[in-house]
């Protein structure tokens, strides 16, 4: 994703202000804003206030200086915080900010006289709305929190200003509502170019894709068939008061949905192998593929690796699964440890470009291709909503260019009668079903044996899904 936050206009370099509506004047200004510029302590990690500031921190990283989301929760886990500090909390909190696209800025735009030059200072009272909008009967703890945050940035100097904000924002909750629903993209909480990509290619299930990509994404599990069953480990749930729901006939063998998402280490049986997390879209792969034992397998733009997991658990093949990303690899060889799985599977994790074929591992033909290729990742917004913020509808051009350049360089180290699983976690159709449509026009022996769109909801993310078959030409 492209370093380009998003701008509305100019950033003023002085200090901005609250609208005269708002502010208090006078001797009582005075008093107010000598009371918030008293020294600031530091924040304890128990506290709401630690979570605003660093949920602040993380939208700063994500929205100023174009960091995904995933690298910045990633570096957040490594601090050697006490056991007490509220980190989960902190990273809902980043989590629910980002989704809430547009939202905080126009209320921001009614509030303050100018727009803020300051990142800091912007993305920690867009933090404090969204906290305020989540928790209306708890507002003036969140108030009261957000400005010992407030004391920690340019020593202190915005404590007052941040209170007369959200103390404004709390009172004038109607006339902010309107403006934004009278604001497209904050409404849908969607830019817009990416509002009418979904208008045009799903005129009647927009607003469900939408949906999909405002709420929190649900948590499926994926039970390892070489160490437990699905039923088994059905039960083992329920023995330990964890809510799952109903499989329906779609799902995939292996799969469980969680009626509330939890930390995966308090699963049982999560440590020991058992189960892992993956979507329940995601889980359709290796459904769609249906690997048999011997077959030899190449799993392309491999990482992180659930899916090459699934096709090791499902039966004994001889896998090879490329990623071009060195970090991204070093996590794939730990995913796809040999030790992990039954002596009889092969695997070779190689770090290279899936679209260089003429490197030694694509010297023999596949039987089966997985192609996860690199995408807009516009069906996972709830999960990554960094993508609302960072990706450009430019982008979507670049990556269909990509997957165009892999689907041409891999189709020819496919067997003749074999099979290739184009997949992606995009509900664009360039990227999707008119990417398929013009492979298969250029290819005379390419042949589409389904397709499936998945729509994120309550039950898994967007993906979709196109099985080719290469035919005698």
């Amino acid at each position: 994703m492209r370093s380009r936050p998003p701008s509305r206009s100019e950033p003023d370099n002085r200090s901005p202000r609250v609208r005269t509506g708002g502010r208090p004047s006078g001797s009582h200004q005075q008093a107010q804003e000598s009371q918030f510029r008293r020294a600031p302590l530091p924040l304890q990690p128990d506290s709401l206030a630690w979570a605003i500031k660093t949920a602040a921190d993380c939208v700063t990283e994500v929205i100023a200086f174009g960091c995904s989301l995933t690298a910045v929760l990633a570096r957040l886990r490594l601090q050697n915080l006490p056991t007490n500090a509220v980190r989960a909390q902190a990273i809902d909190l980043t989590y629910a900010t980002l989704r809430r696209y547009r939202r905080g800025d126009v209320a921001l735009s009614k509030l303050l006289d100018r727009p803020t030059a300051e990142d800091a200072l912007r993305s920690l009272l867009r933090v404090a709305l969204c906290w305020l909008e989540m928790h209306p009967e708890k507002a003036h703890v969140g108030v009261d929190q957000a400005v010992e945050a407030a004391a920690t940035l340019s020593g202190g100097r915005y404590r007052g200003f941040v209170n007369a904000i959200l103390r404004r924002a709390l009172r004038e909750r109607e006339q902010l509502d309107s403006a934004i629903k009278a604001d497209d993209e904050a409404q849908h909480q969607h830019p817009a170019w990416w509002l009418q990509r979904l208008k045009t290619d799903w005129p009647t299930q927009w607003q469900t894709i939408i949906a999909g990509g405002n709420r929190k994404p649900p948590m499926g599990l994926r039970a390892n068939c070489l160490r437990t069953d699905v039923a088994t480990y059905r039960q083992q749930l329920s023995a330990a008061g964890v809510a799952i729901e109903d499989a329906l006939p779609d799902d995939a063998p292996t799969a469980i949905l969680l009626t509330h998402p939890q930390a995966a280490e308090s699963l049982p049986g999560f440590a020991e192998g058992l189960v892992s997390v993956q979507d329940l879209g995601a889980q359709q792969a290796a459904q769609l593929m249906n690997v048999q034992p011997g077959m030899r397998v190449l799993d392309a733009c491999a990482a992180p690796g659930g899916k090459a997991a699934h096709l090791l658990e499902h039966a004994a093949i001889e896998l090879t699964a490329v990623e071009a990303d060195r970090e991204r690899c070093a996590a794939l060889q730990r995913v796809l440890d040999p030790a992990r799985f039954p002596a009889d599977r092969s695997i070779q994790v190689i770090c290279a470009d899936a679209a260089q074929t003429n490197a030694a591992w694509a010297k023999r033909p596949f039987d089966v291709i997985l192609l996860d290729a690199p995408c807009s990742g516009s069906g996972v917004a709830g999960r990554h909503p960094d993508a609302k913020w960072l990706r450009r509808e430019d982008d979507i051009y670049t990556l269909s260019r990509t997957q165009r350049e892999l689907l041409n360089a891999l189709w020819p180290r496919l067997k003749t009668g074999g099979k290739l699983l184009y997949g992606t976690c995009s509900v664009f159709a360039q990227e999707n079903n008119q990417q398929i449509a013009a492979f298969v026009a250029r290819m005379p022996d390419a042949l589409v044996l389904s397709e499936t769109y998945l729509l994120p909801d309550a039950r898994h993310d967007g993906f979709y899904y196109a099985l080719l078959q290469k035919v005698p030409a």
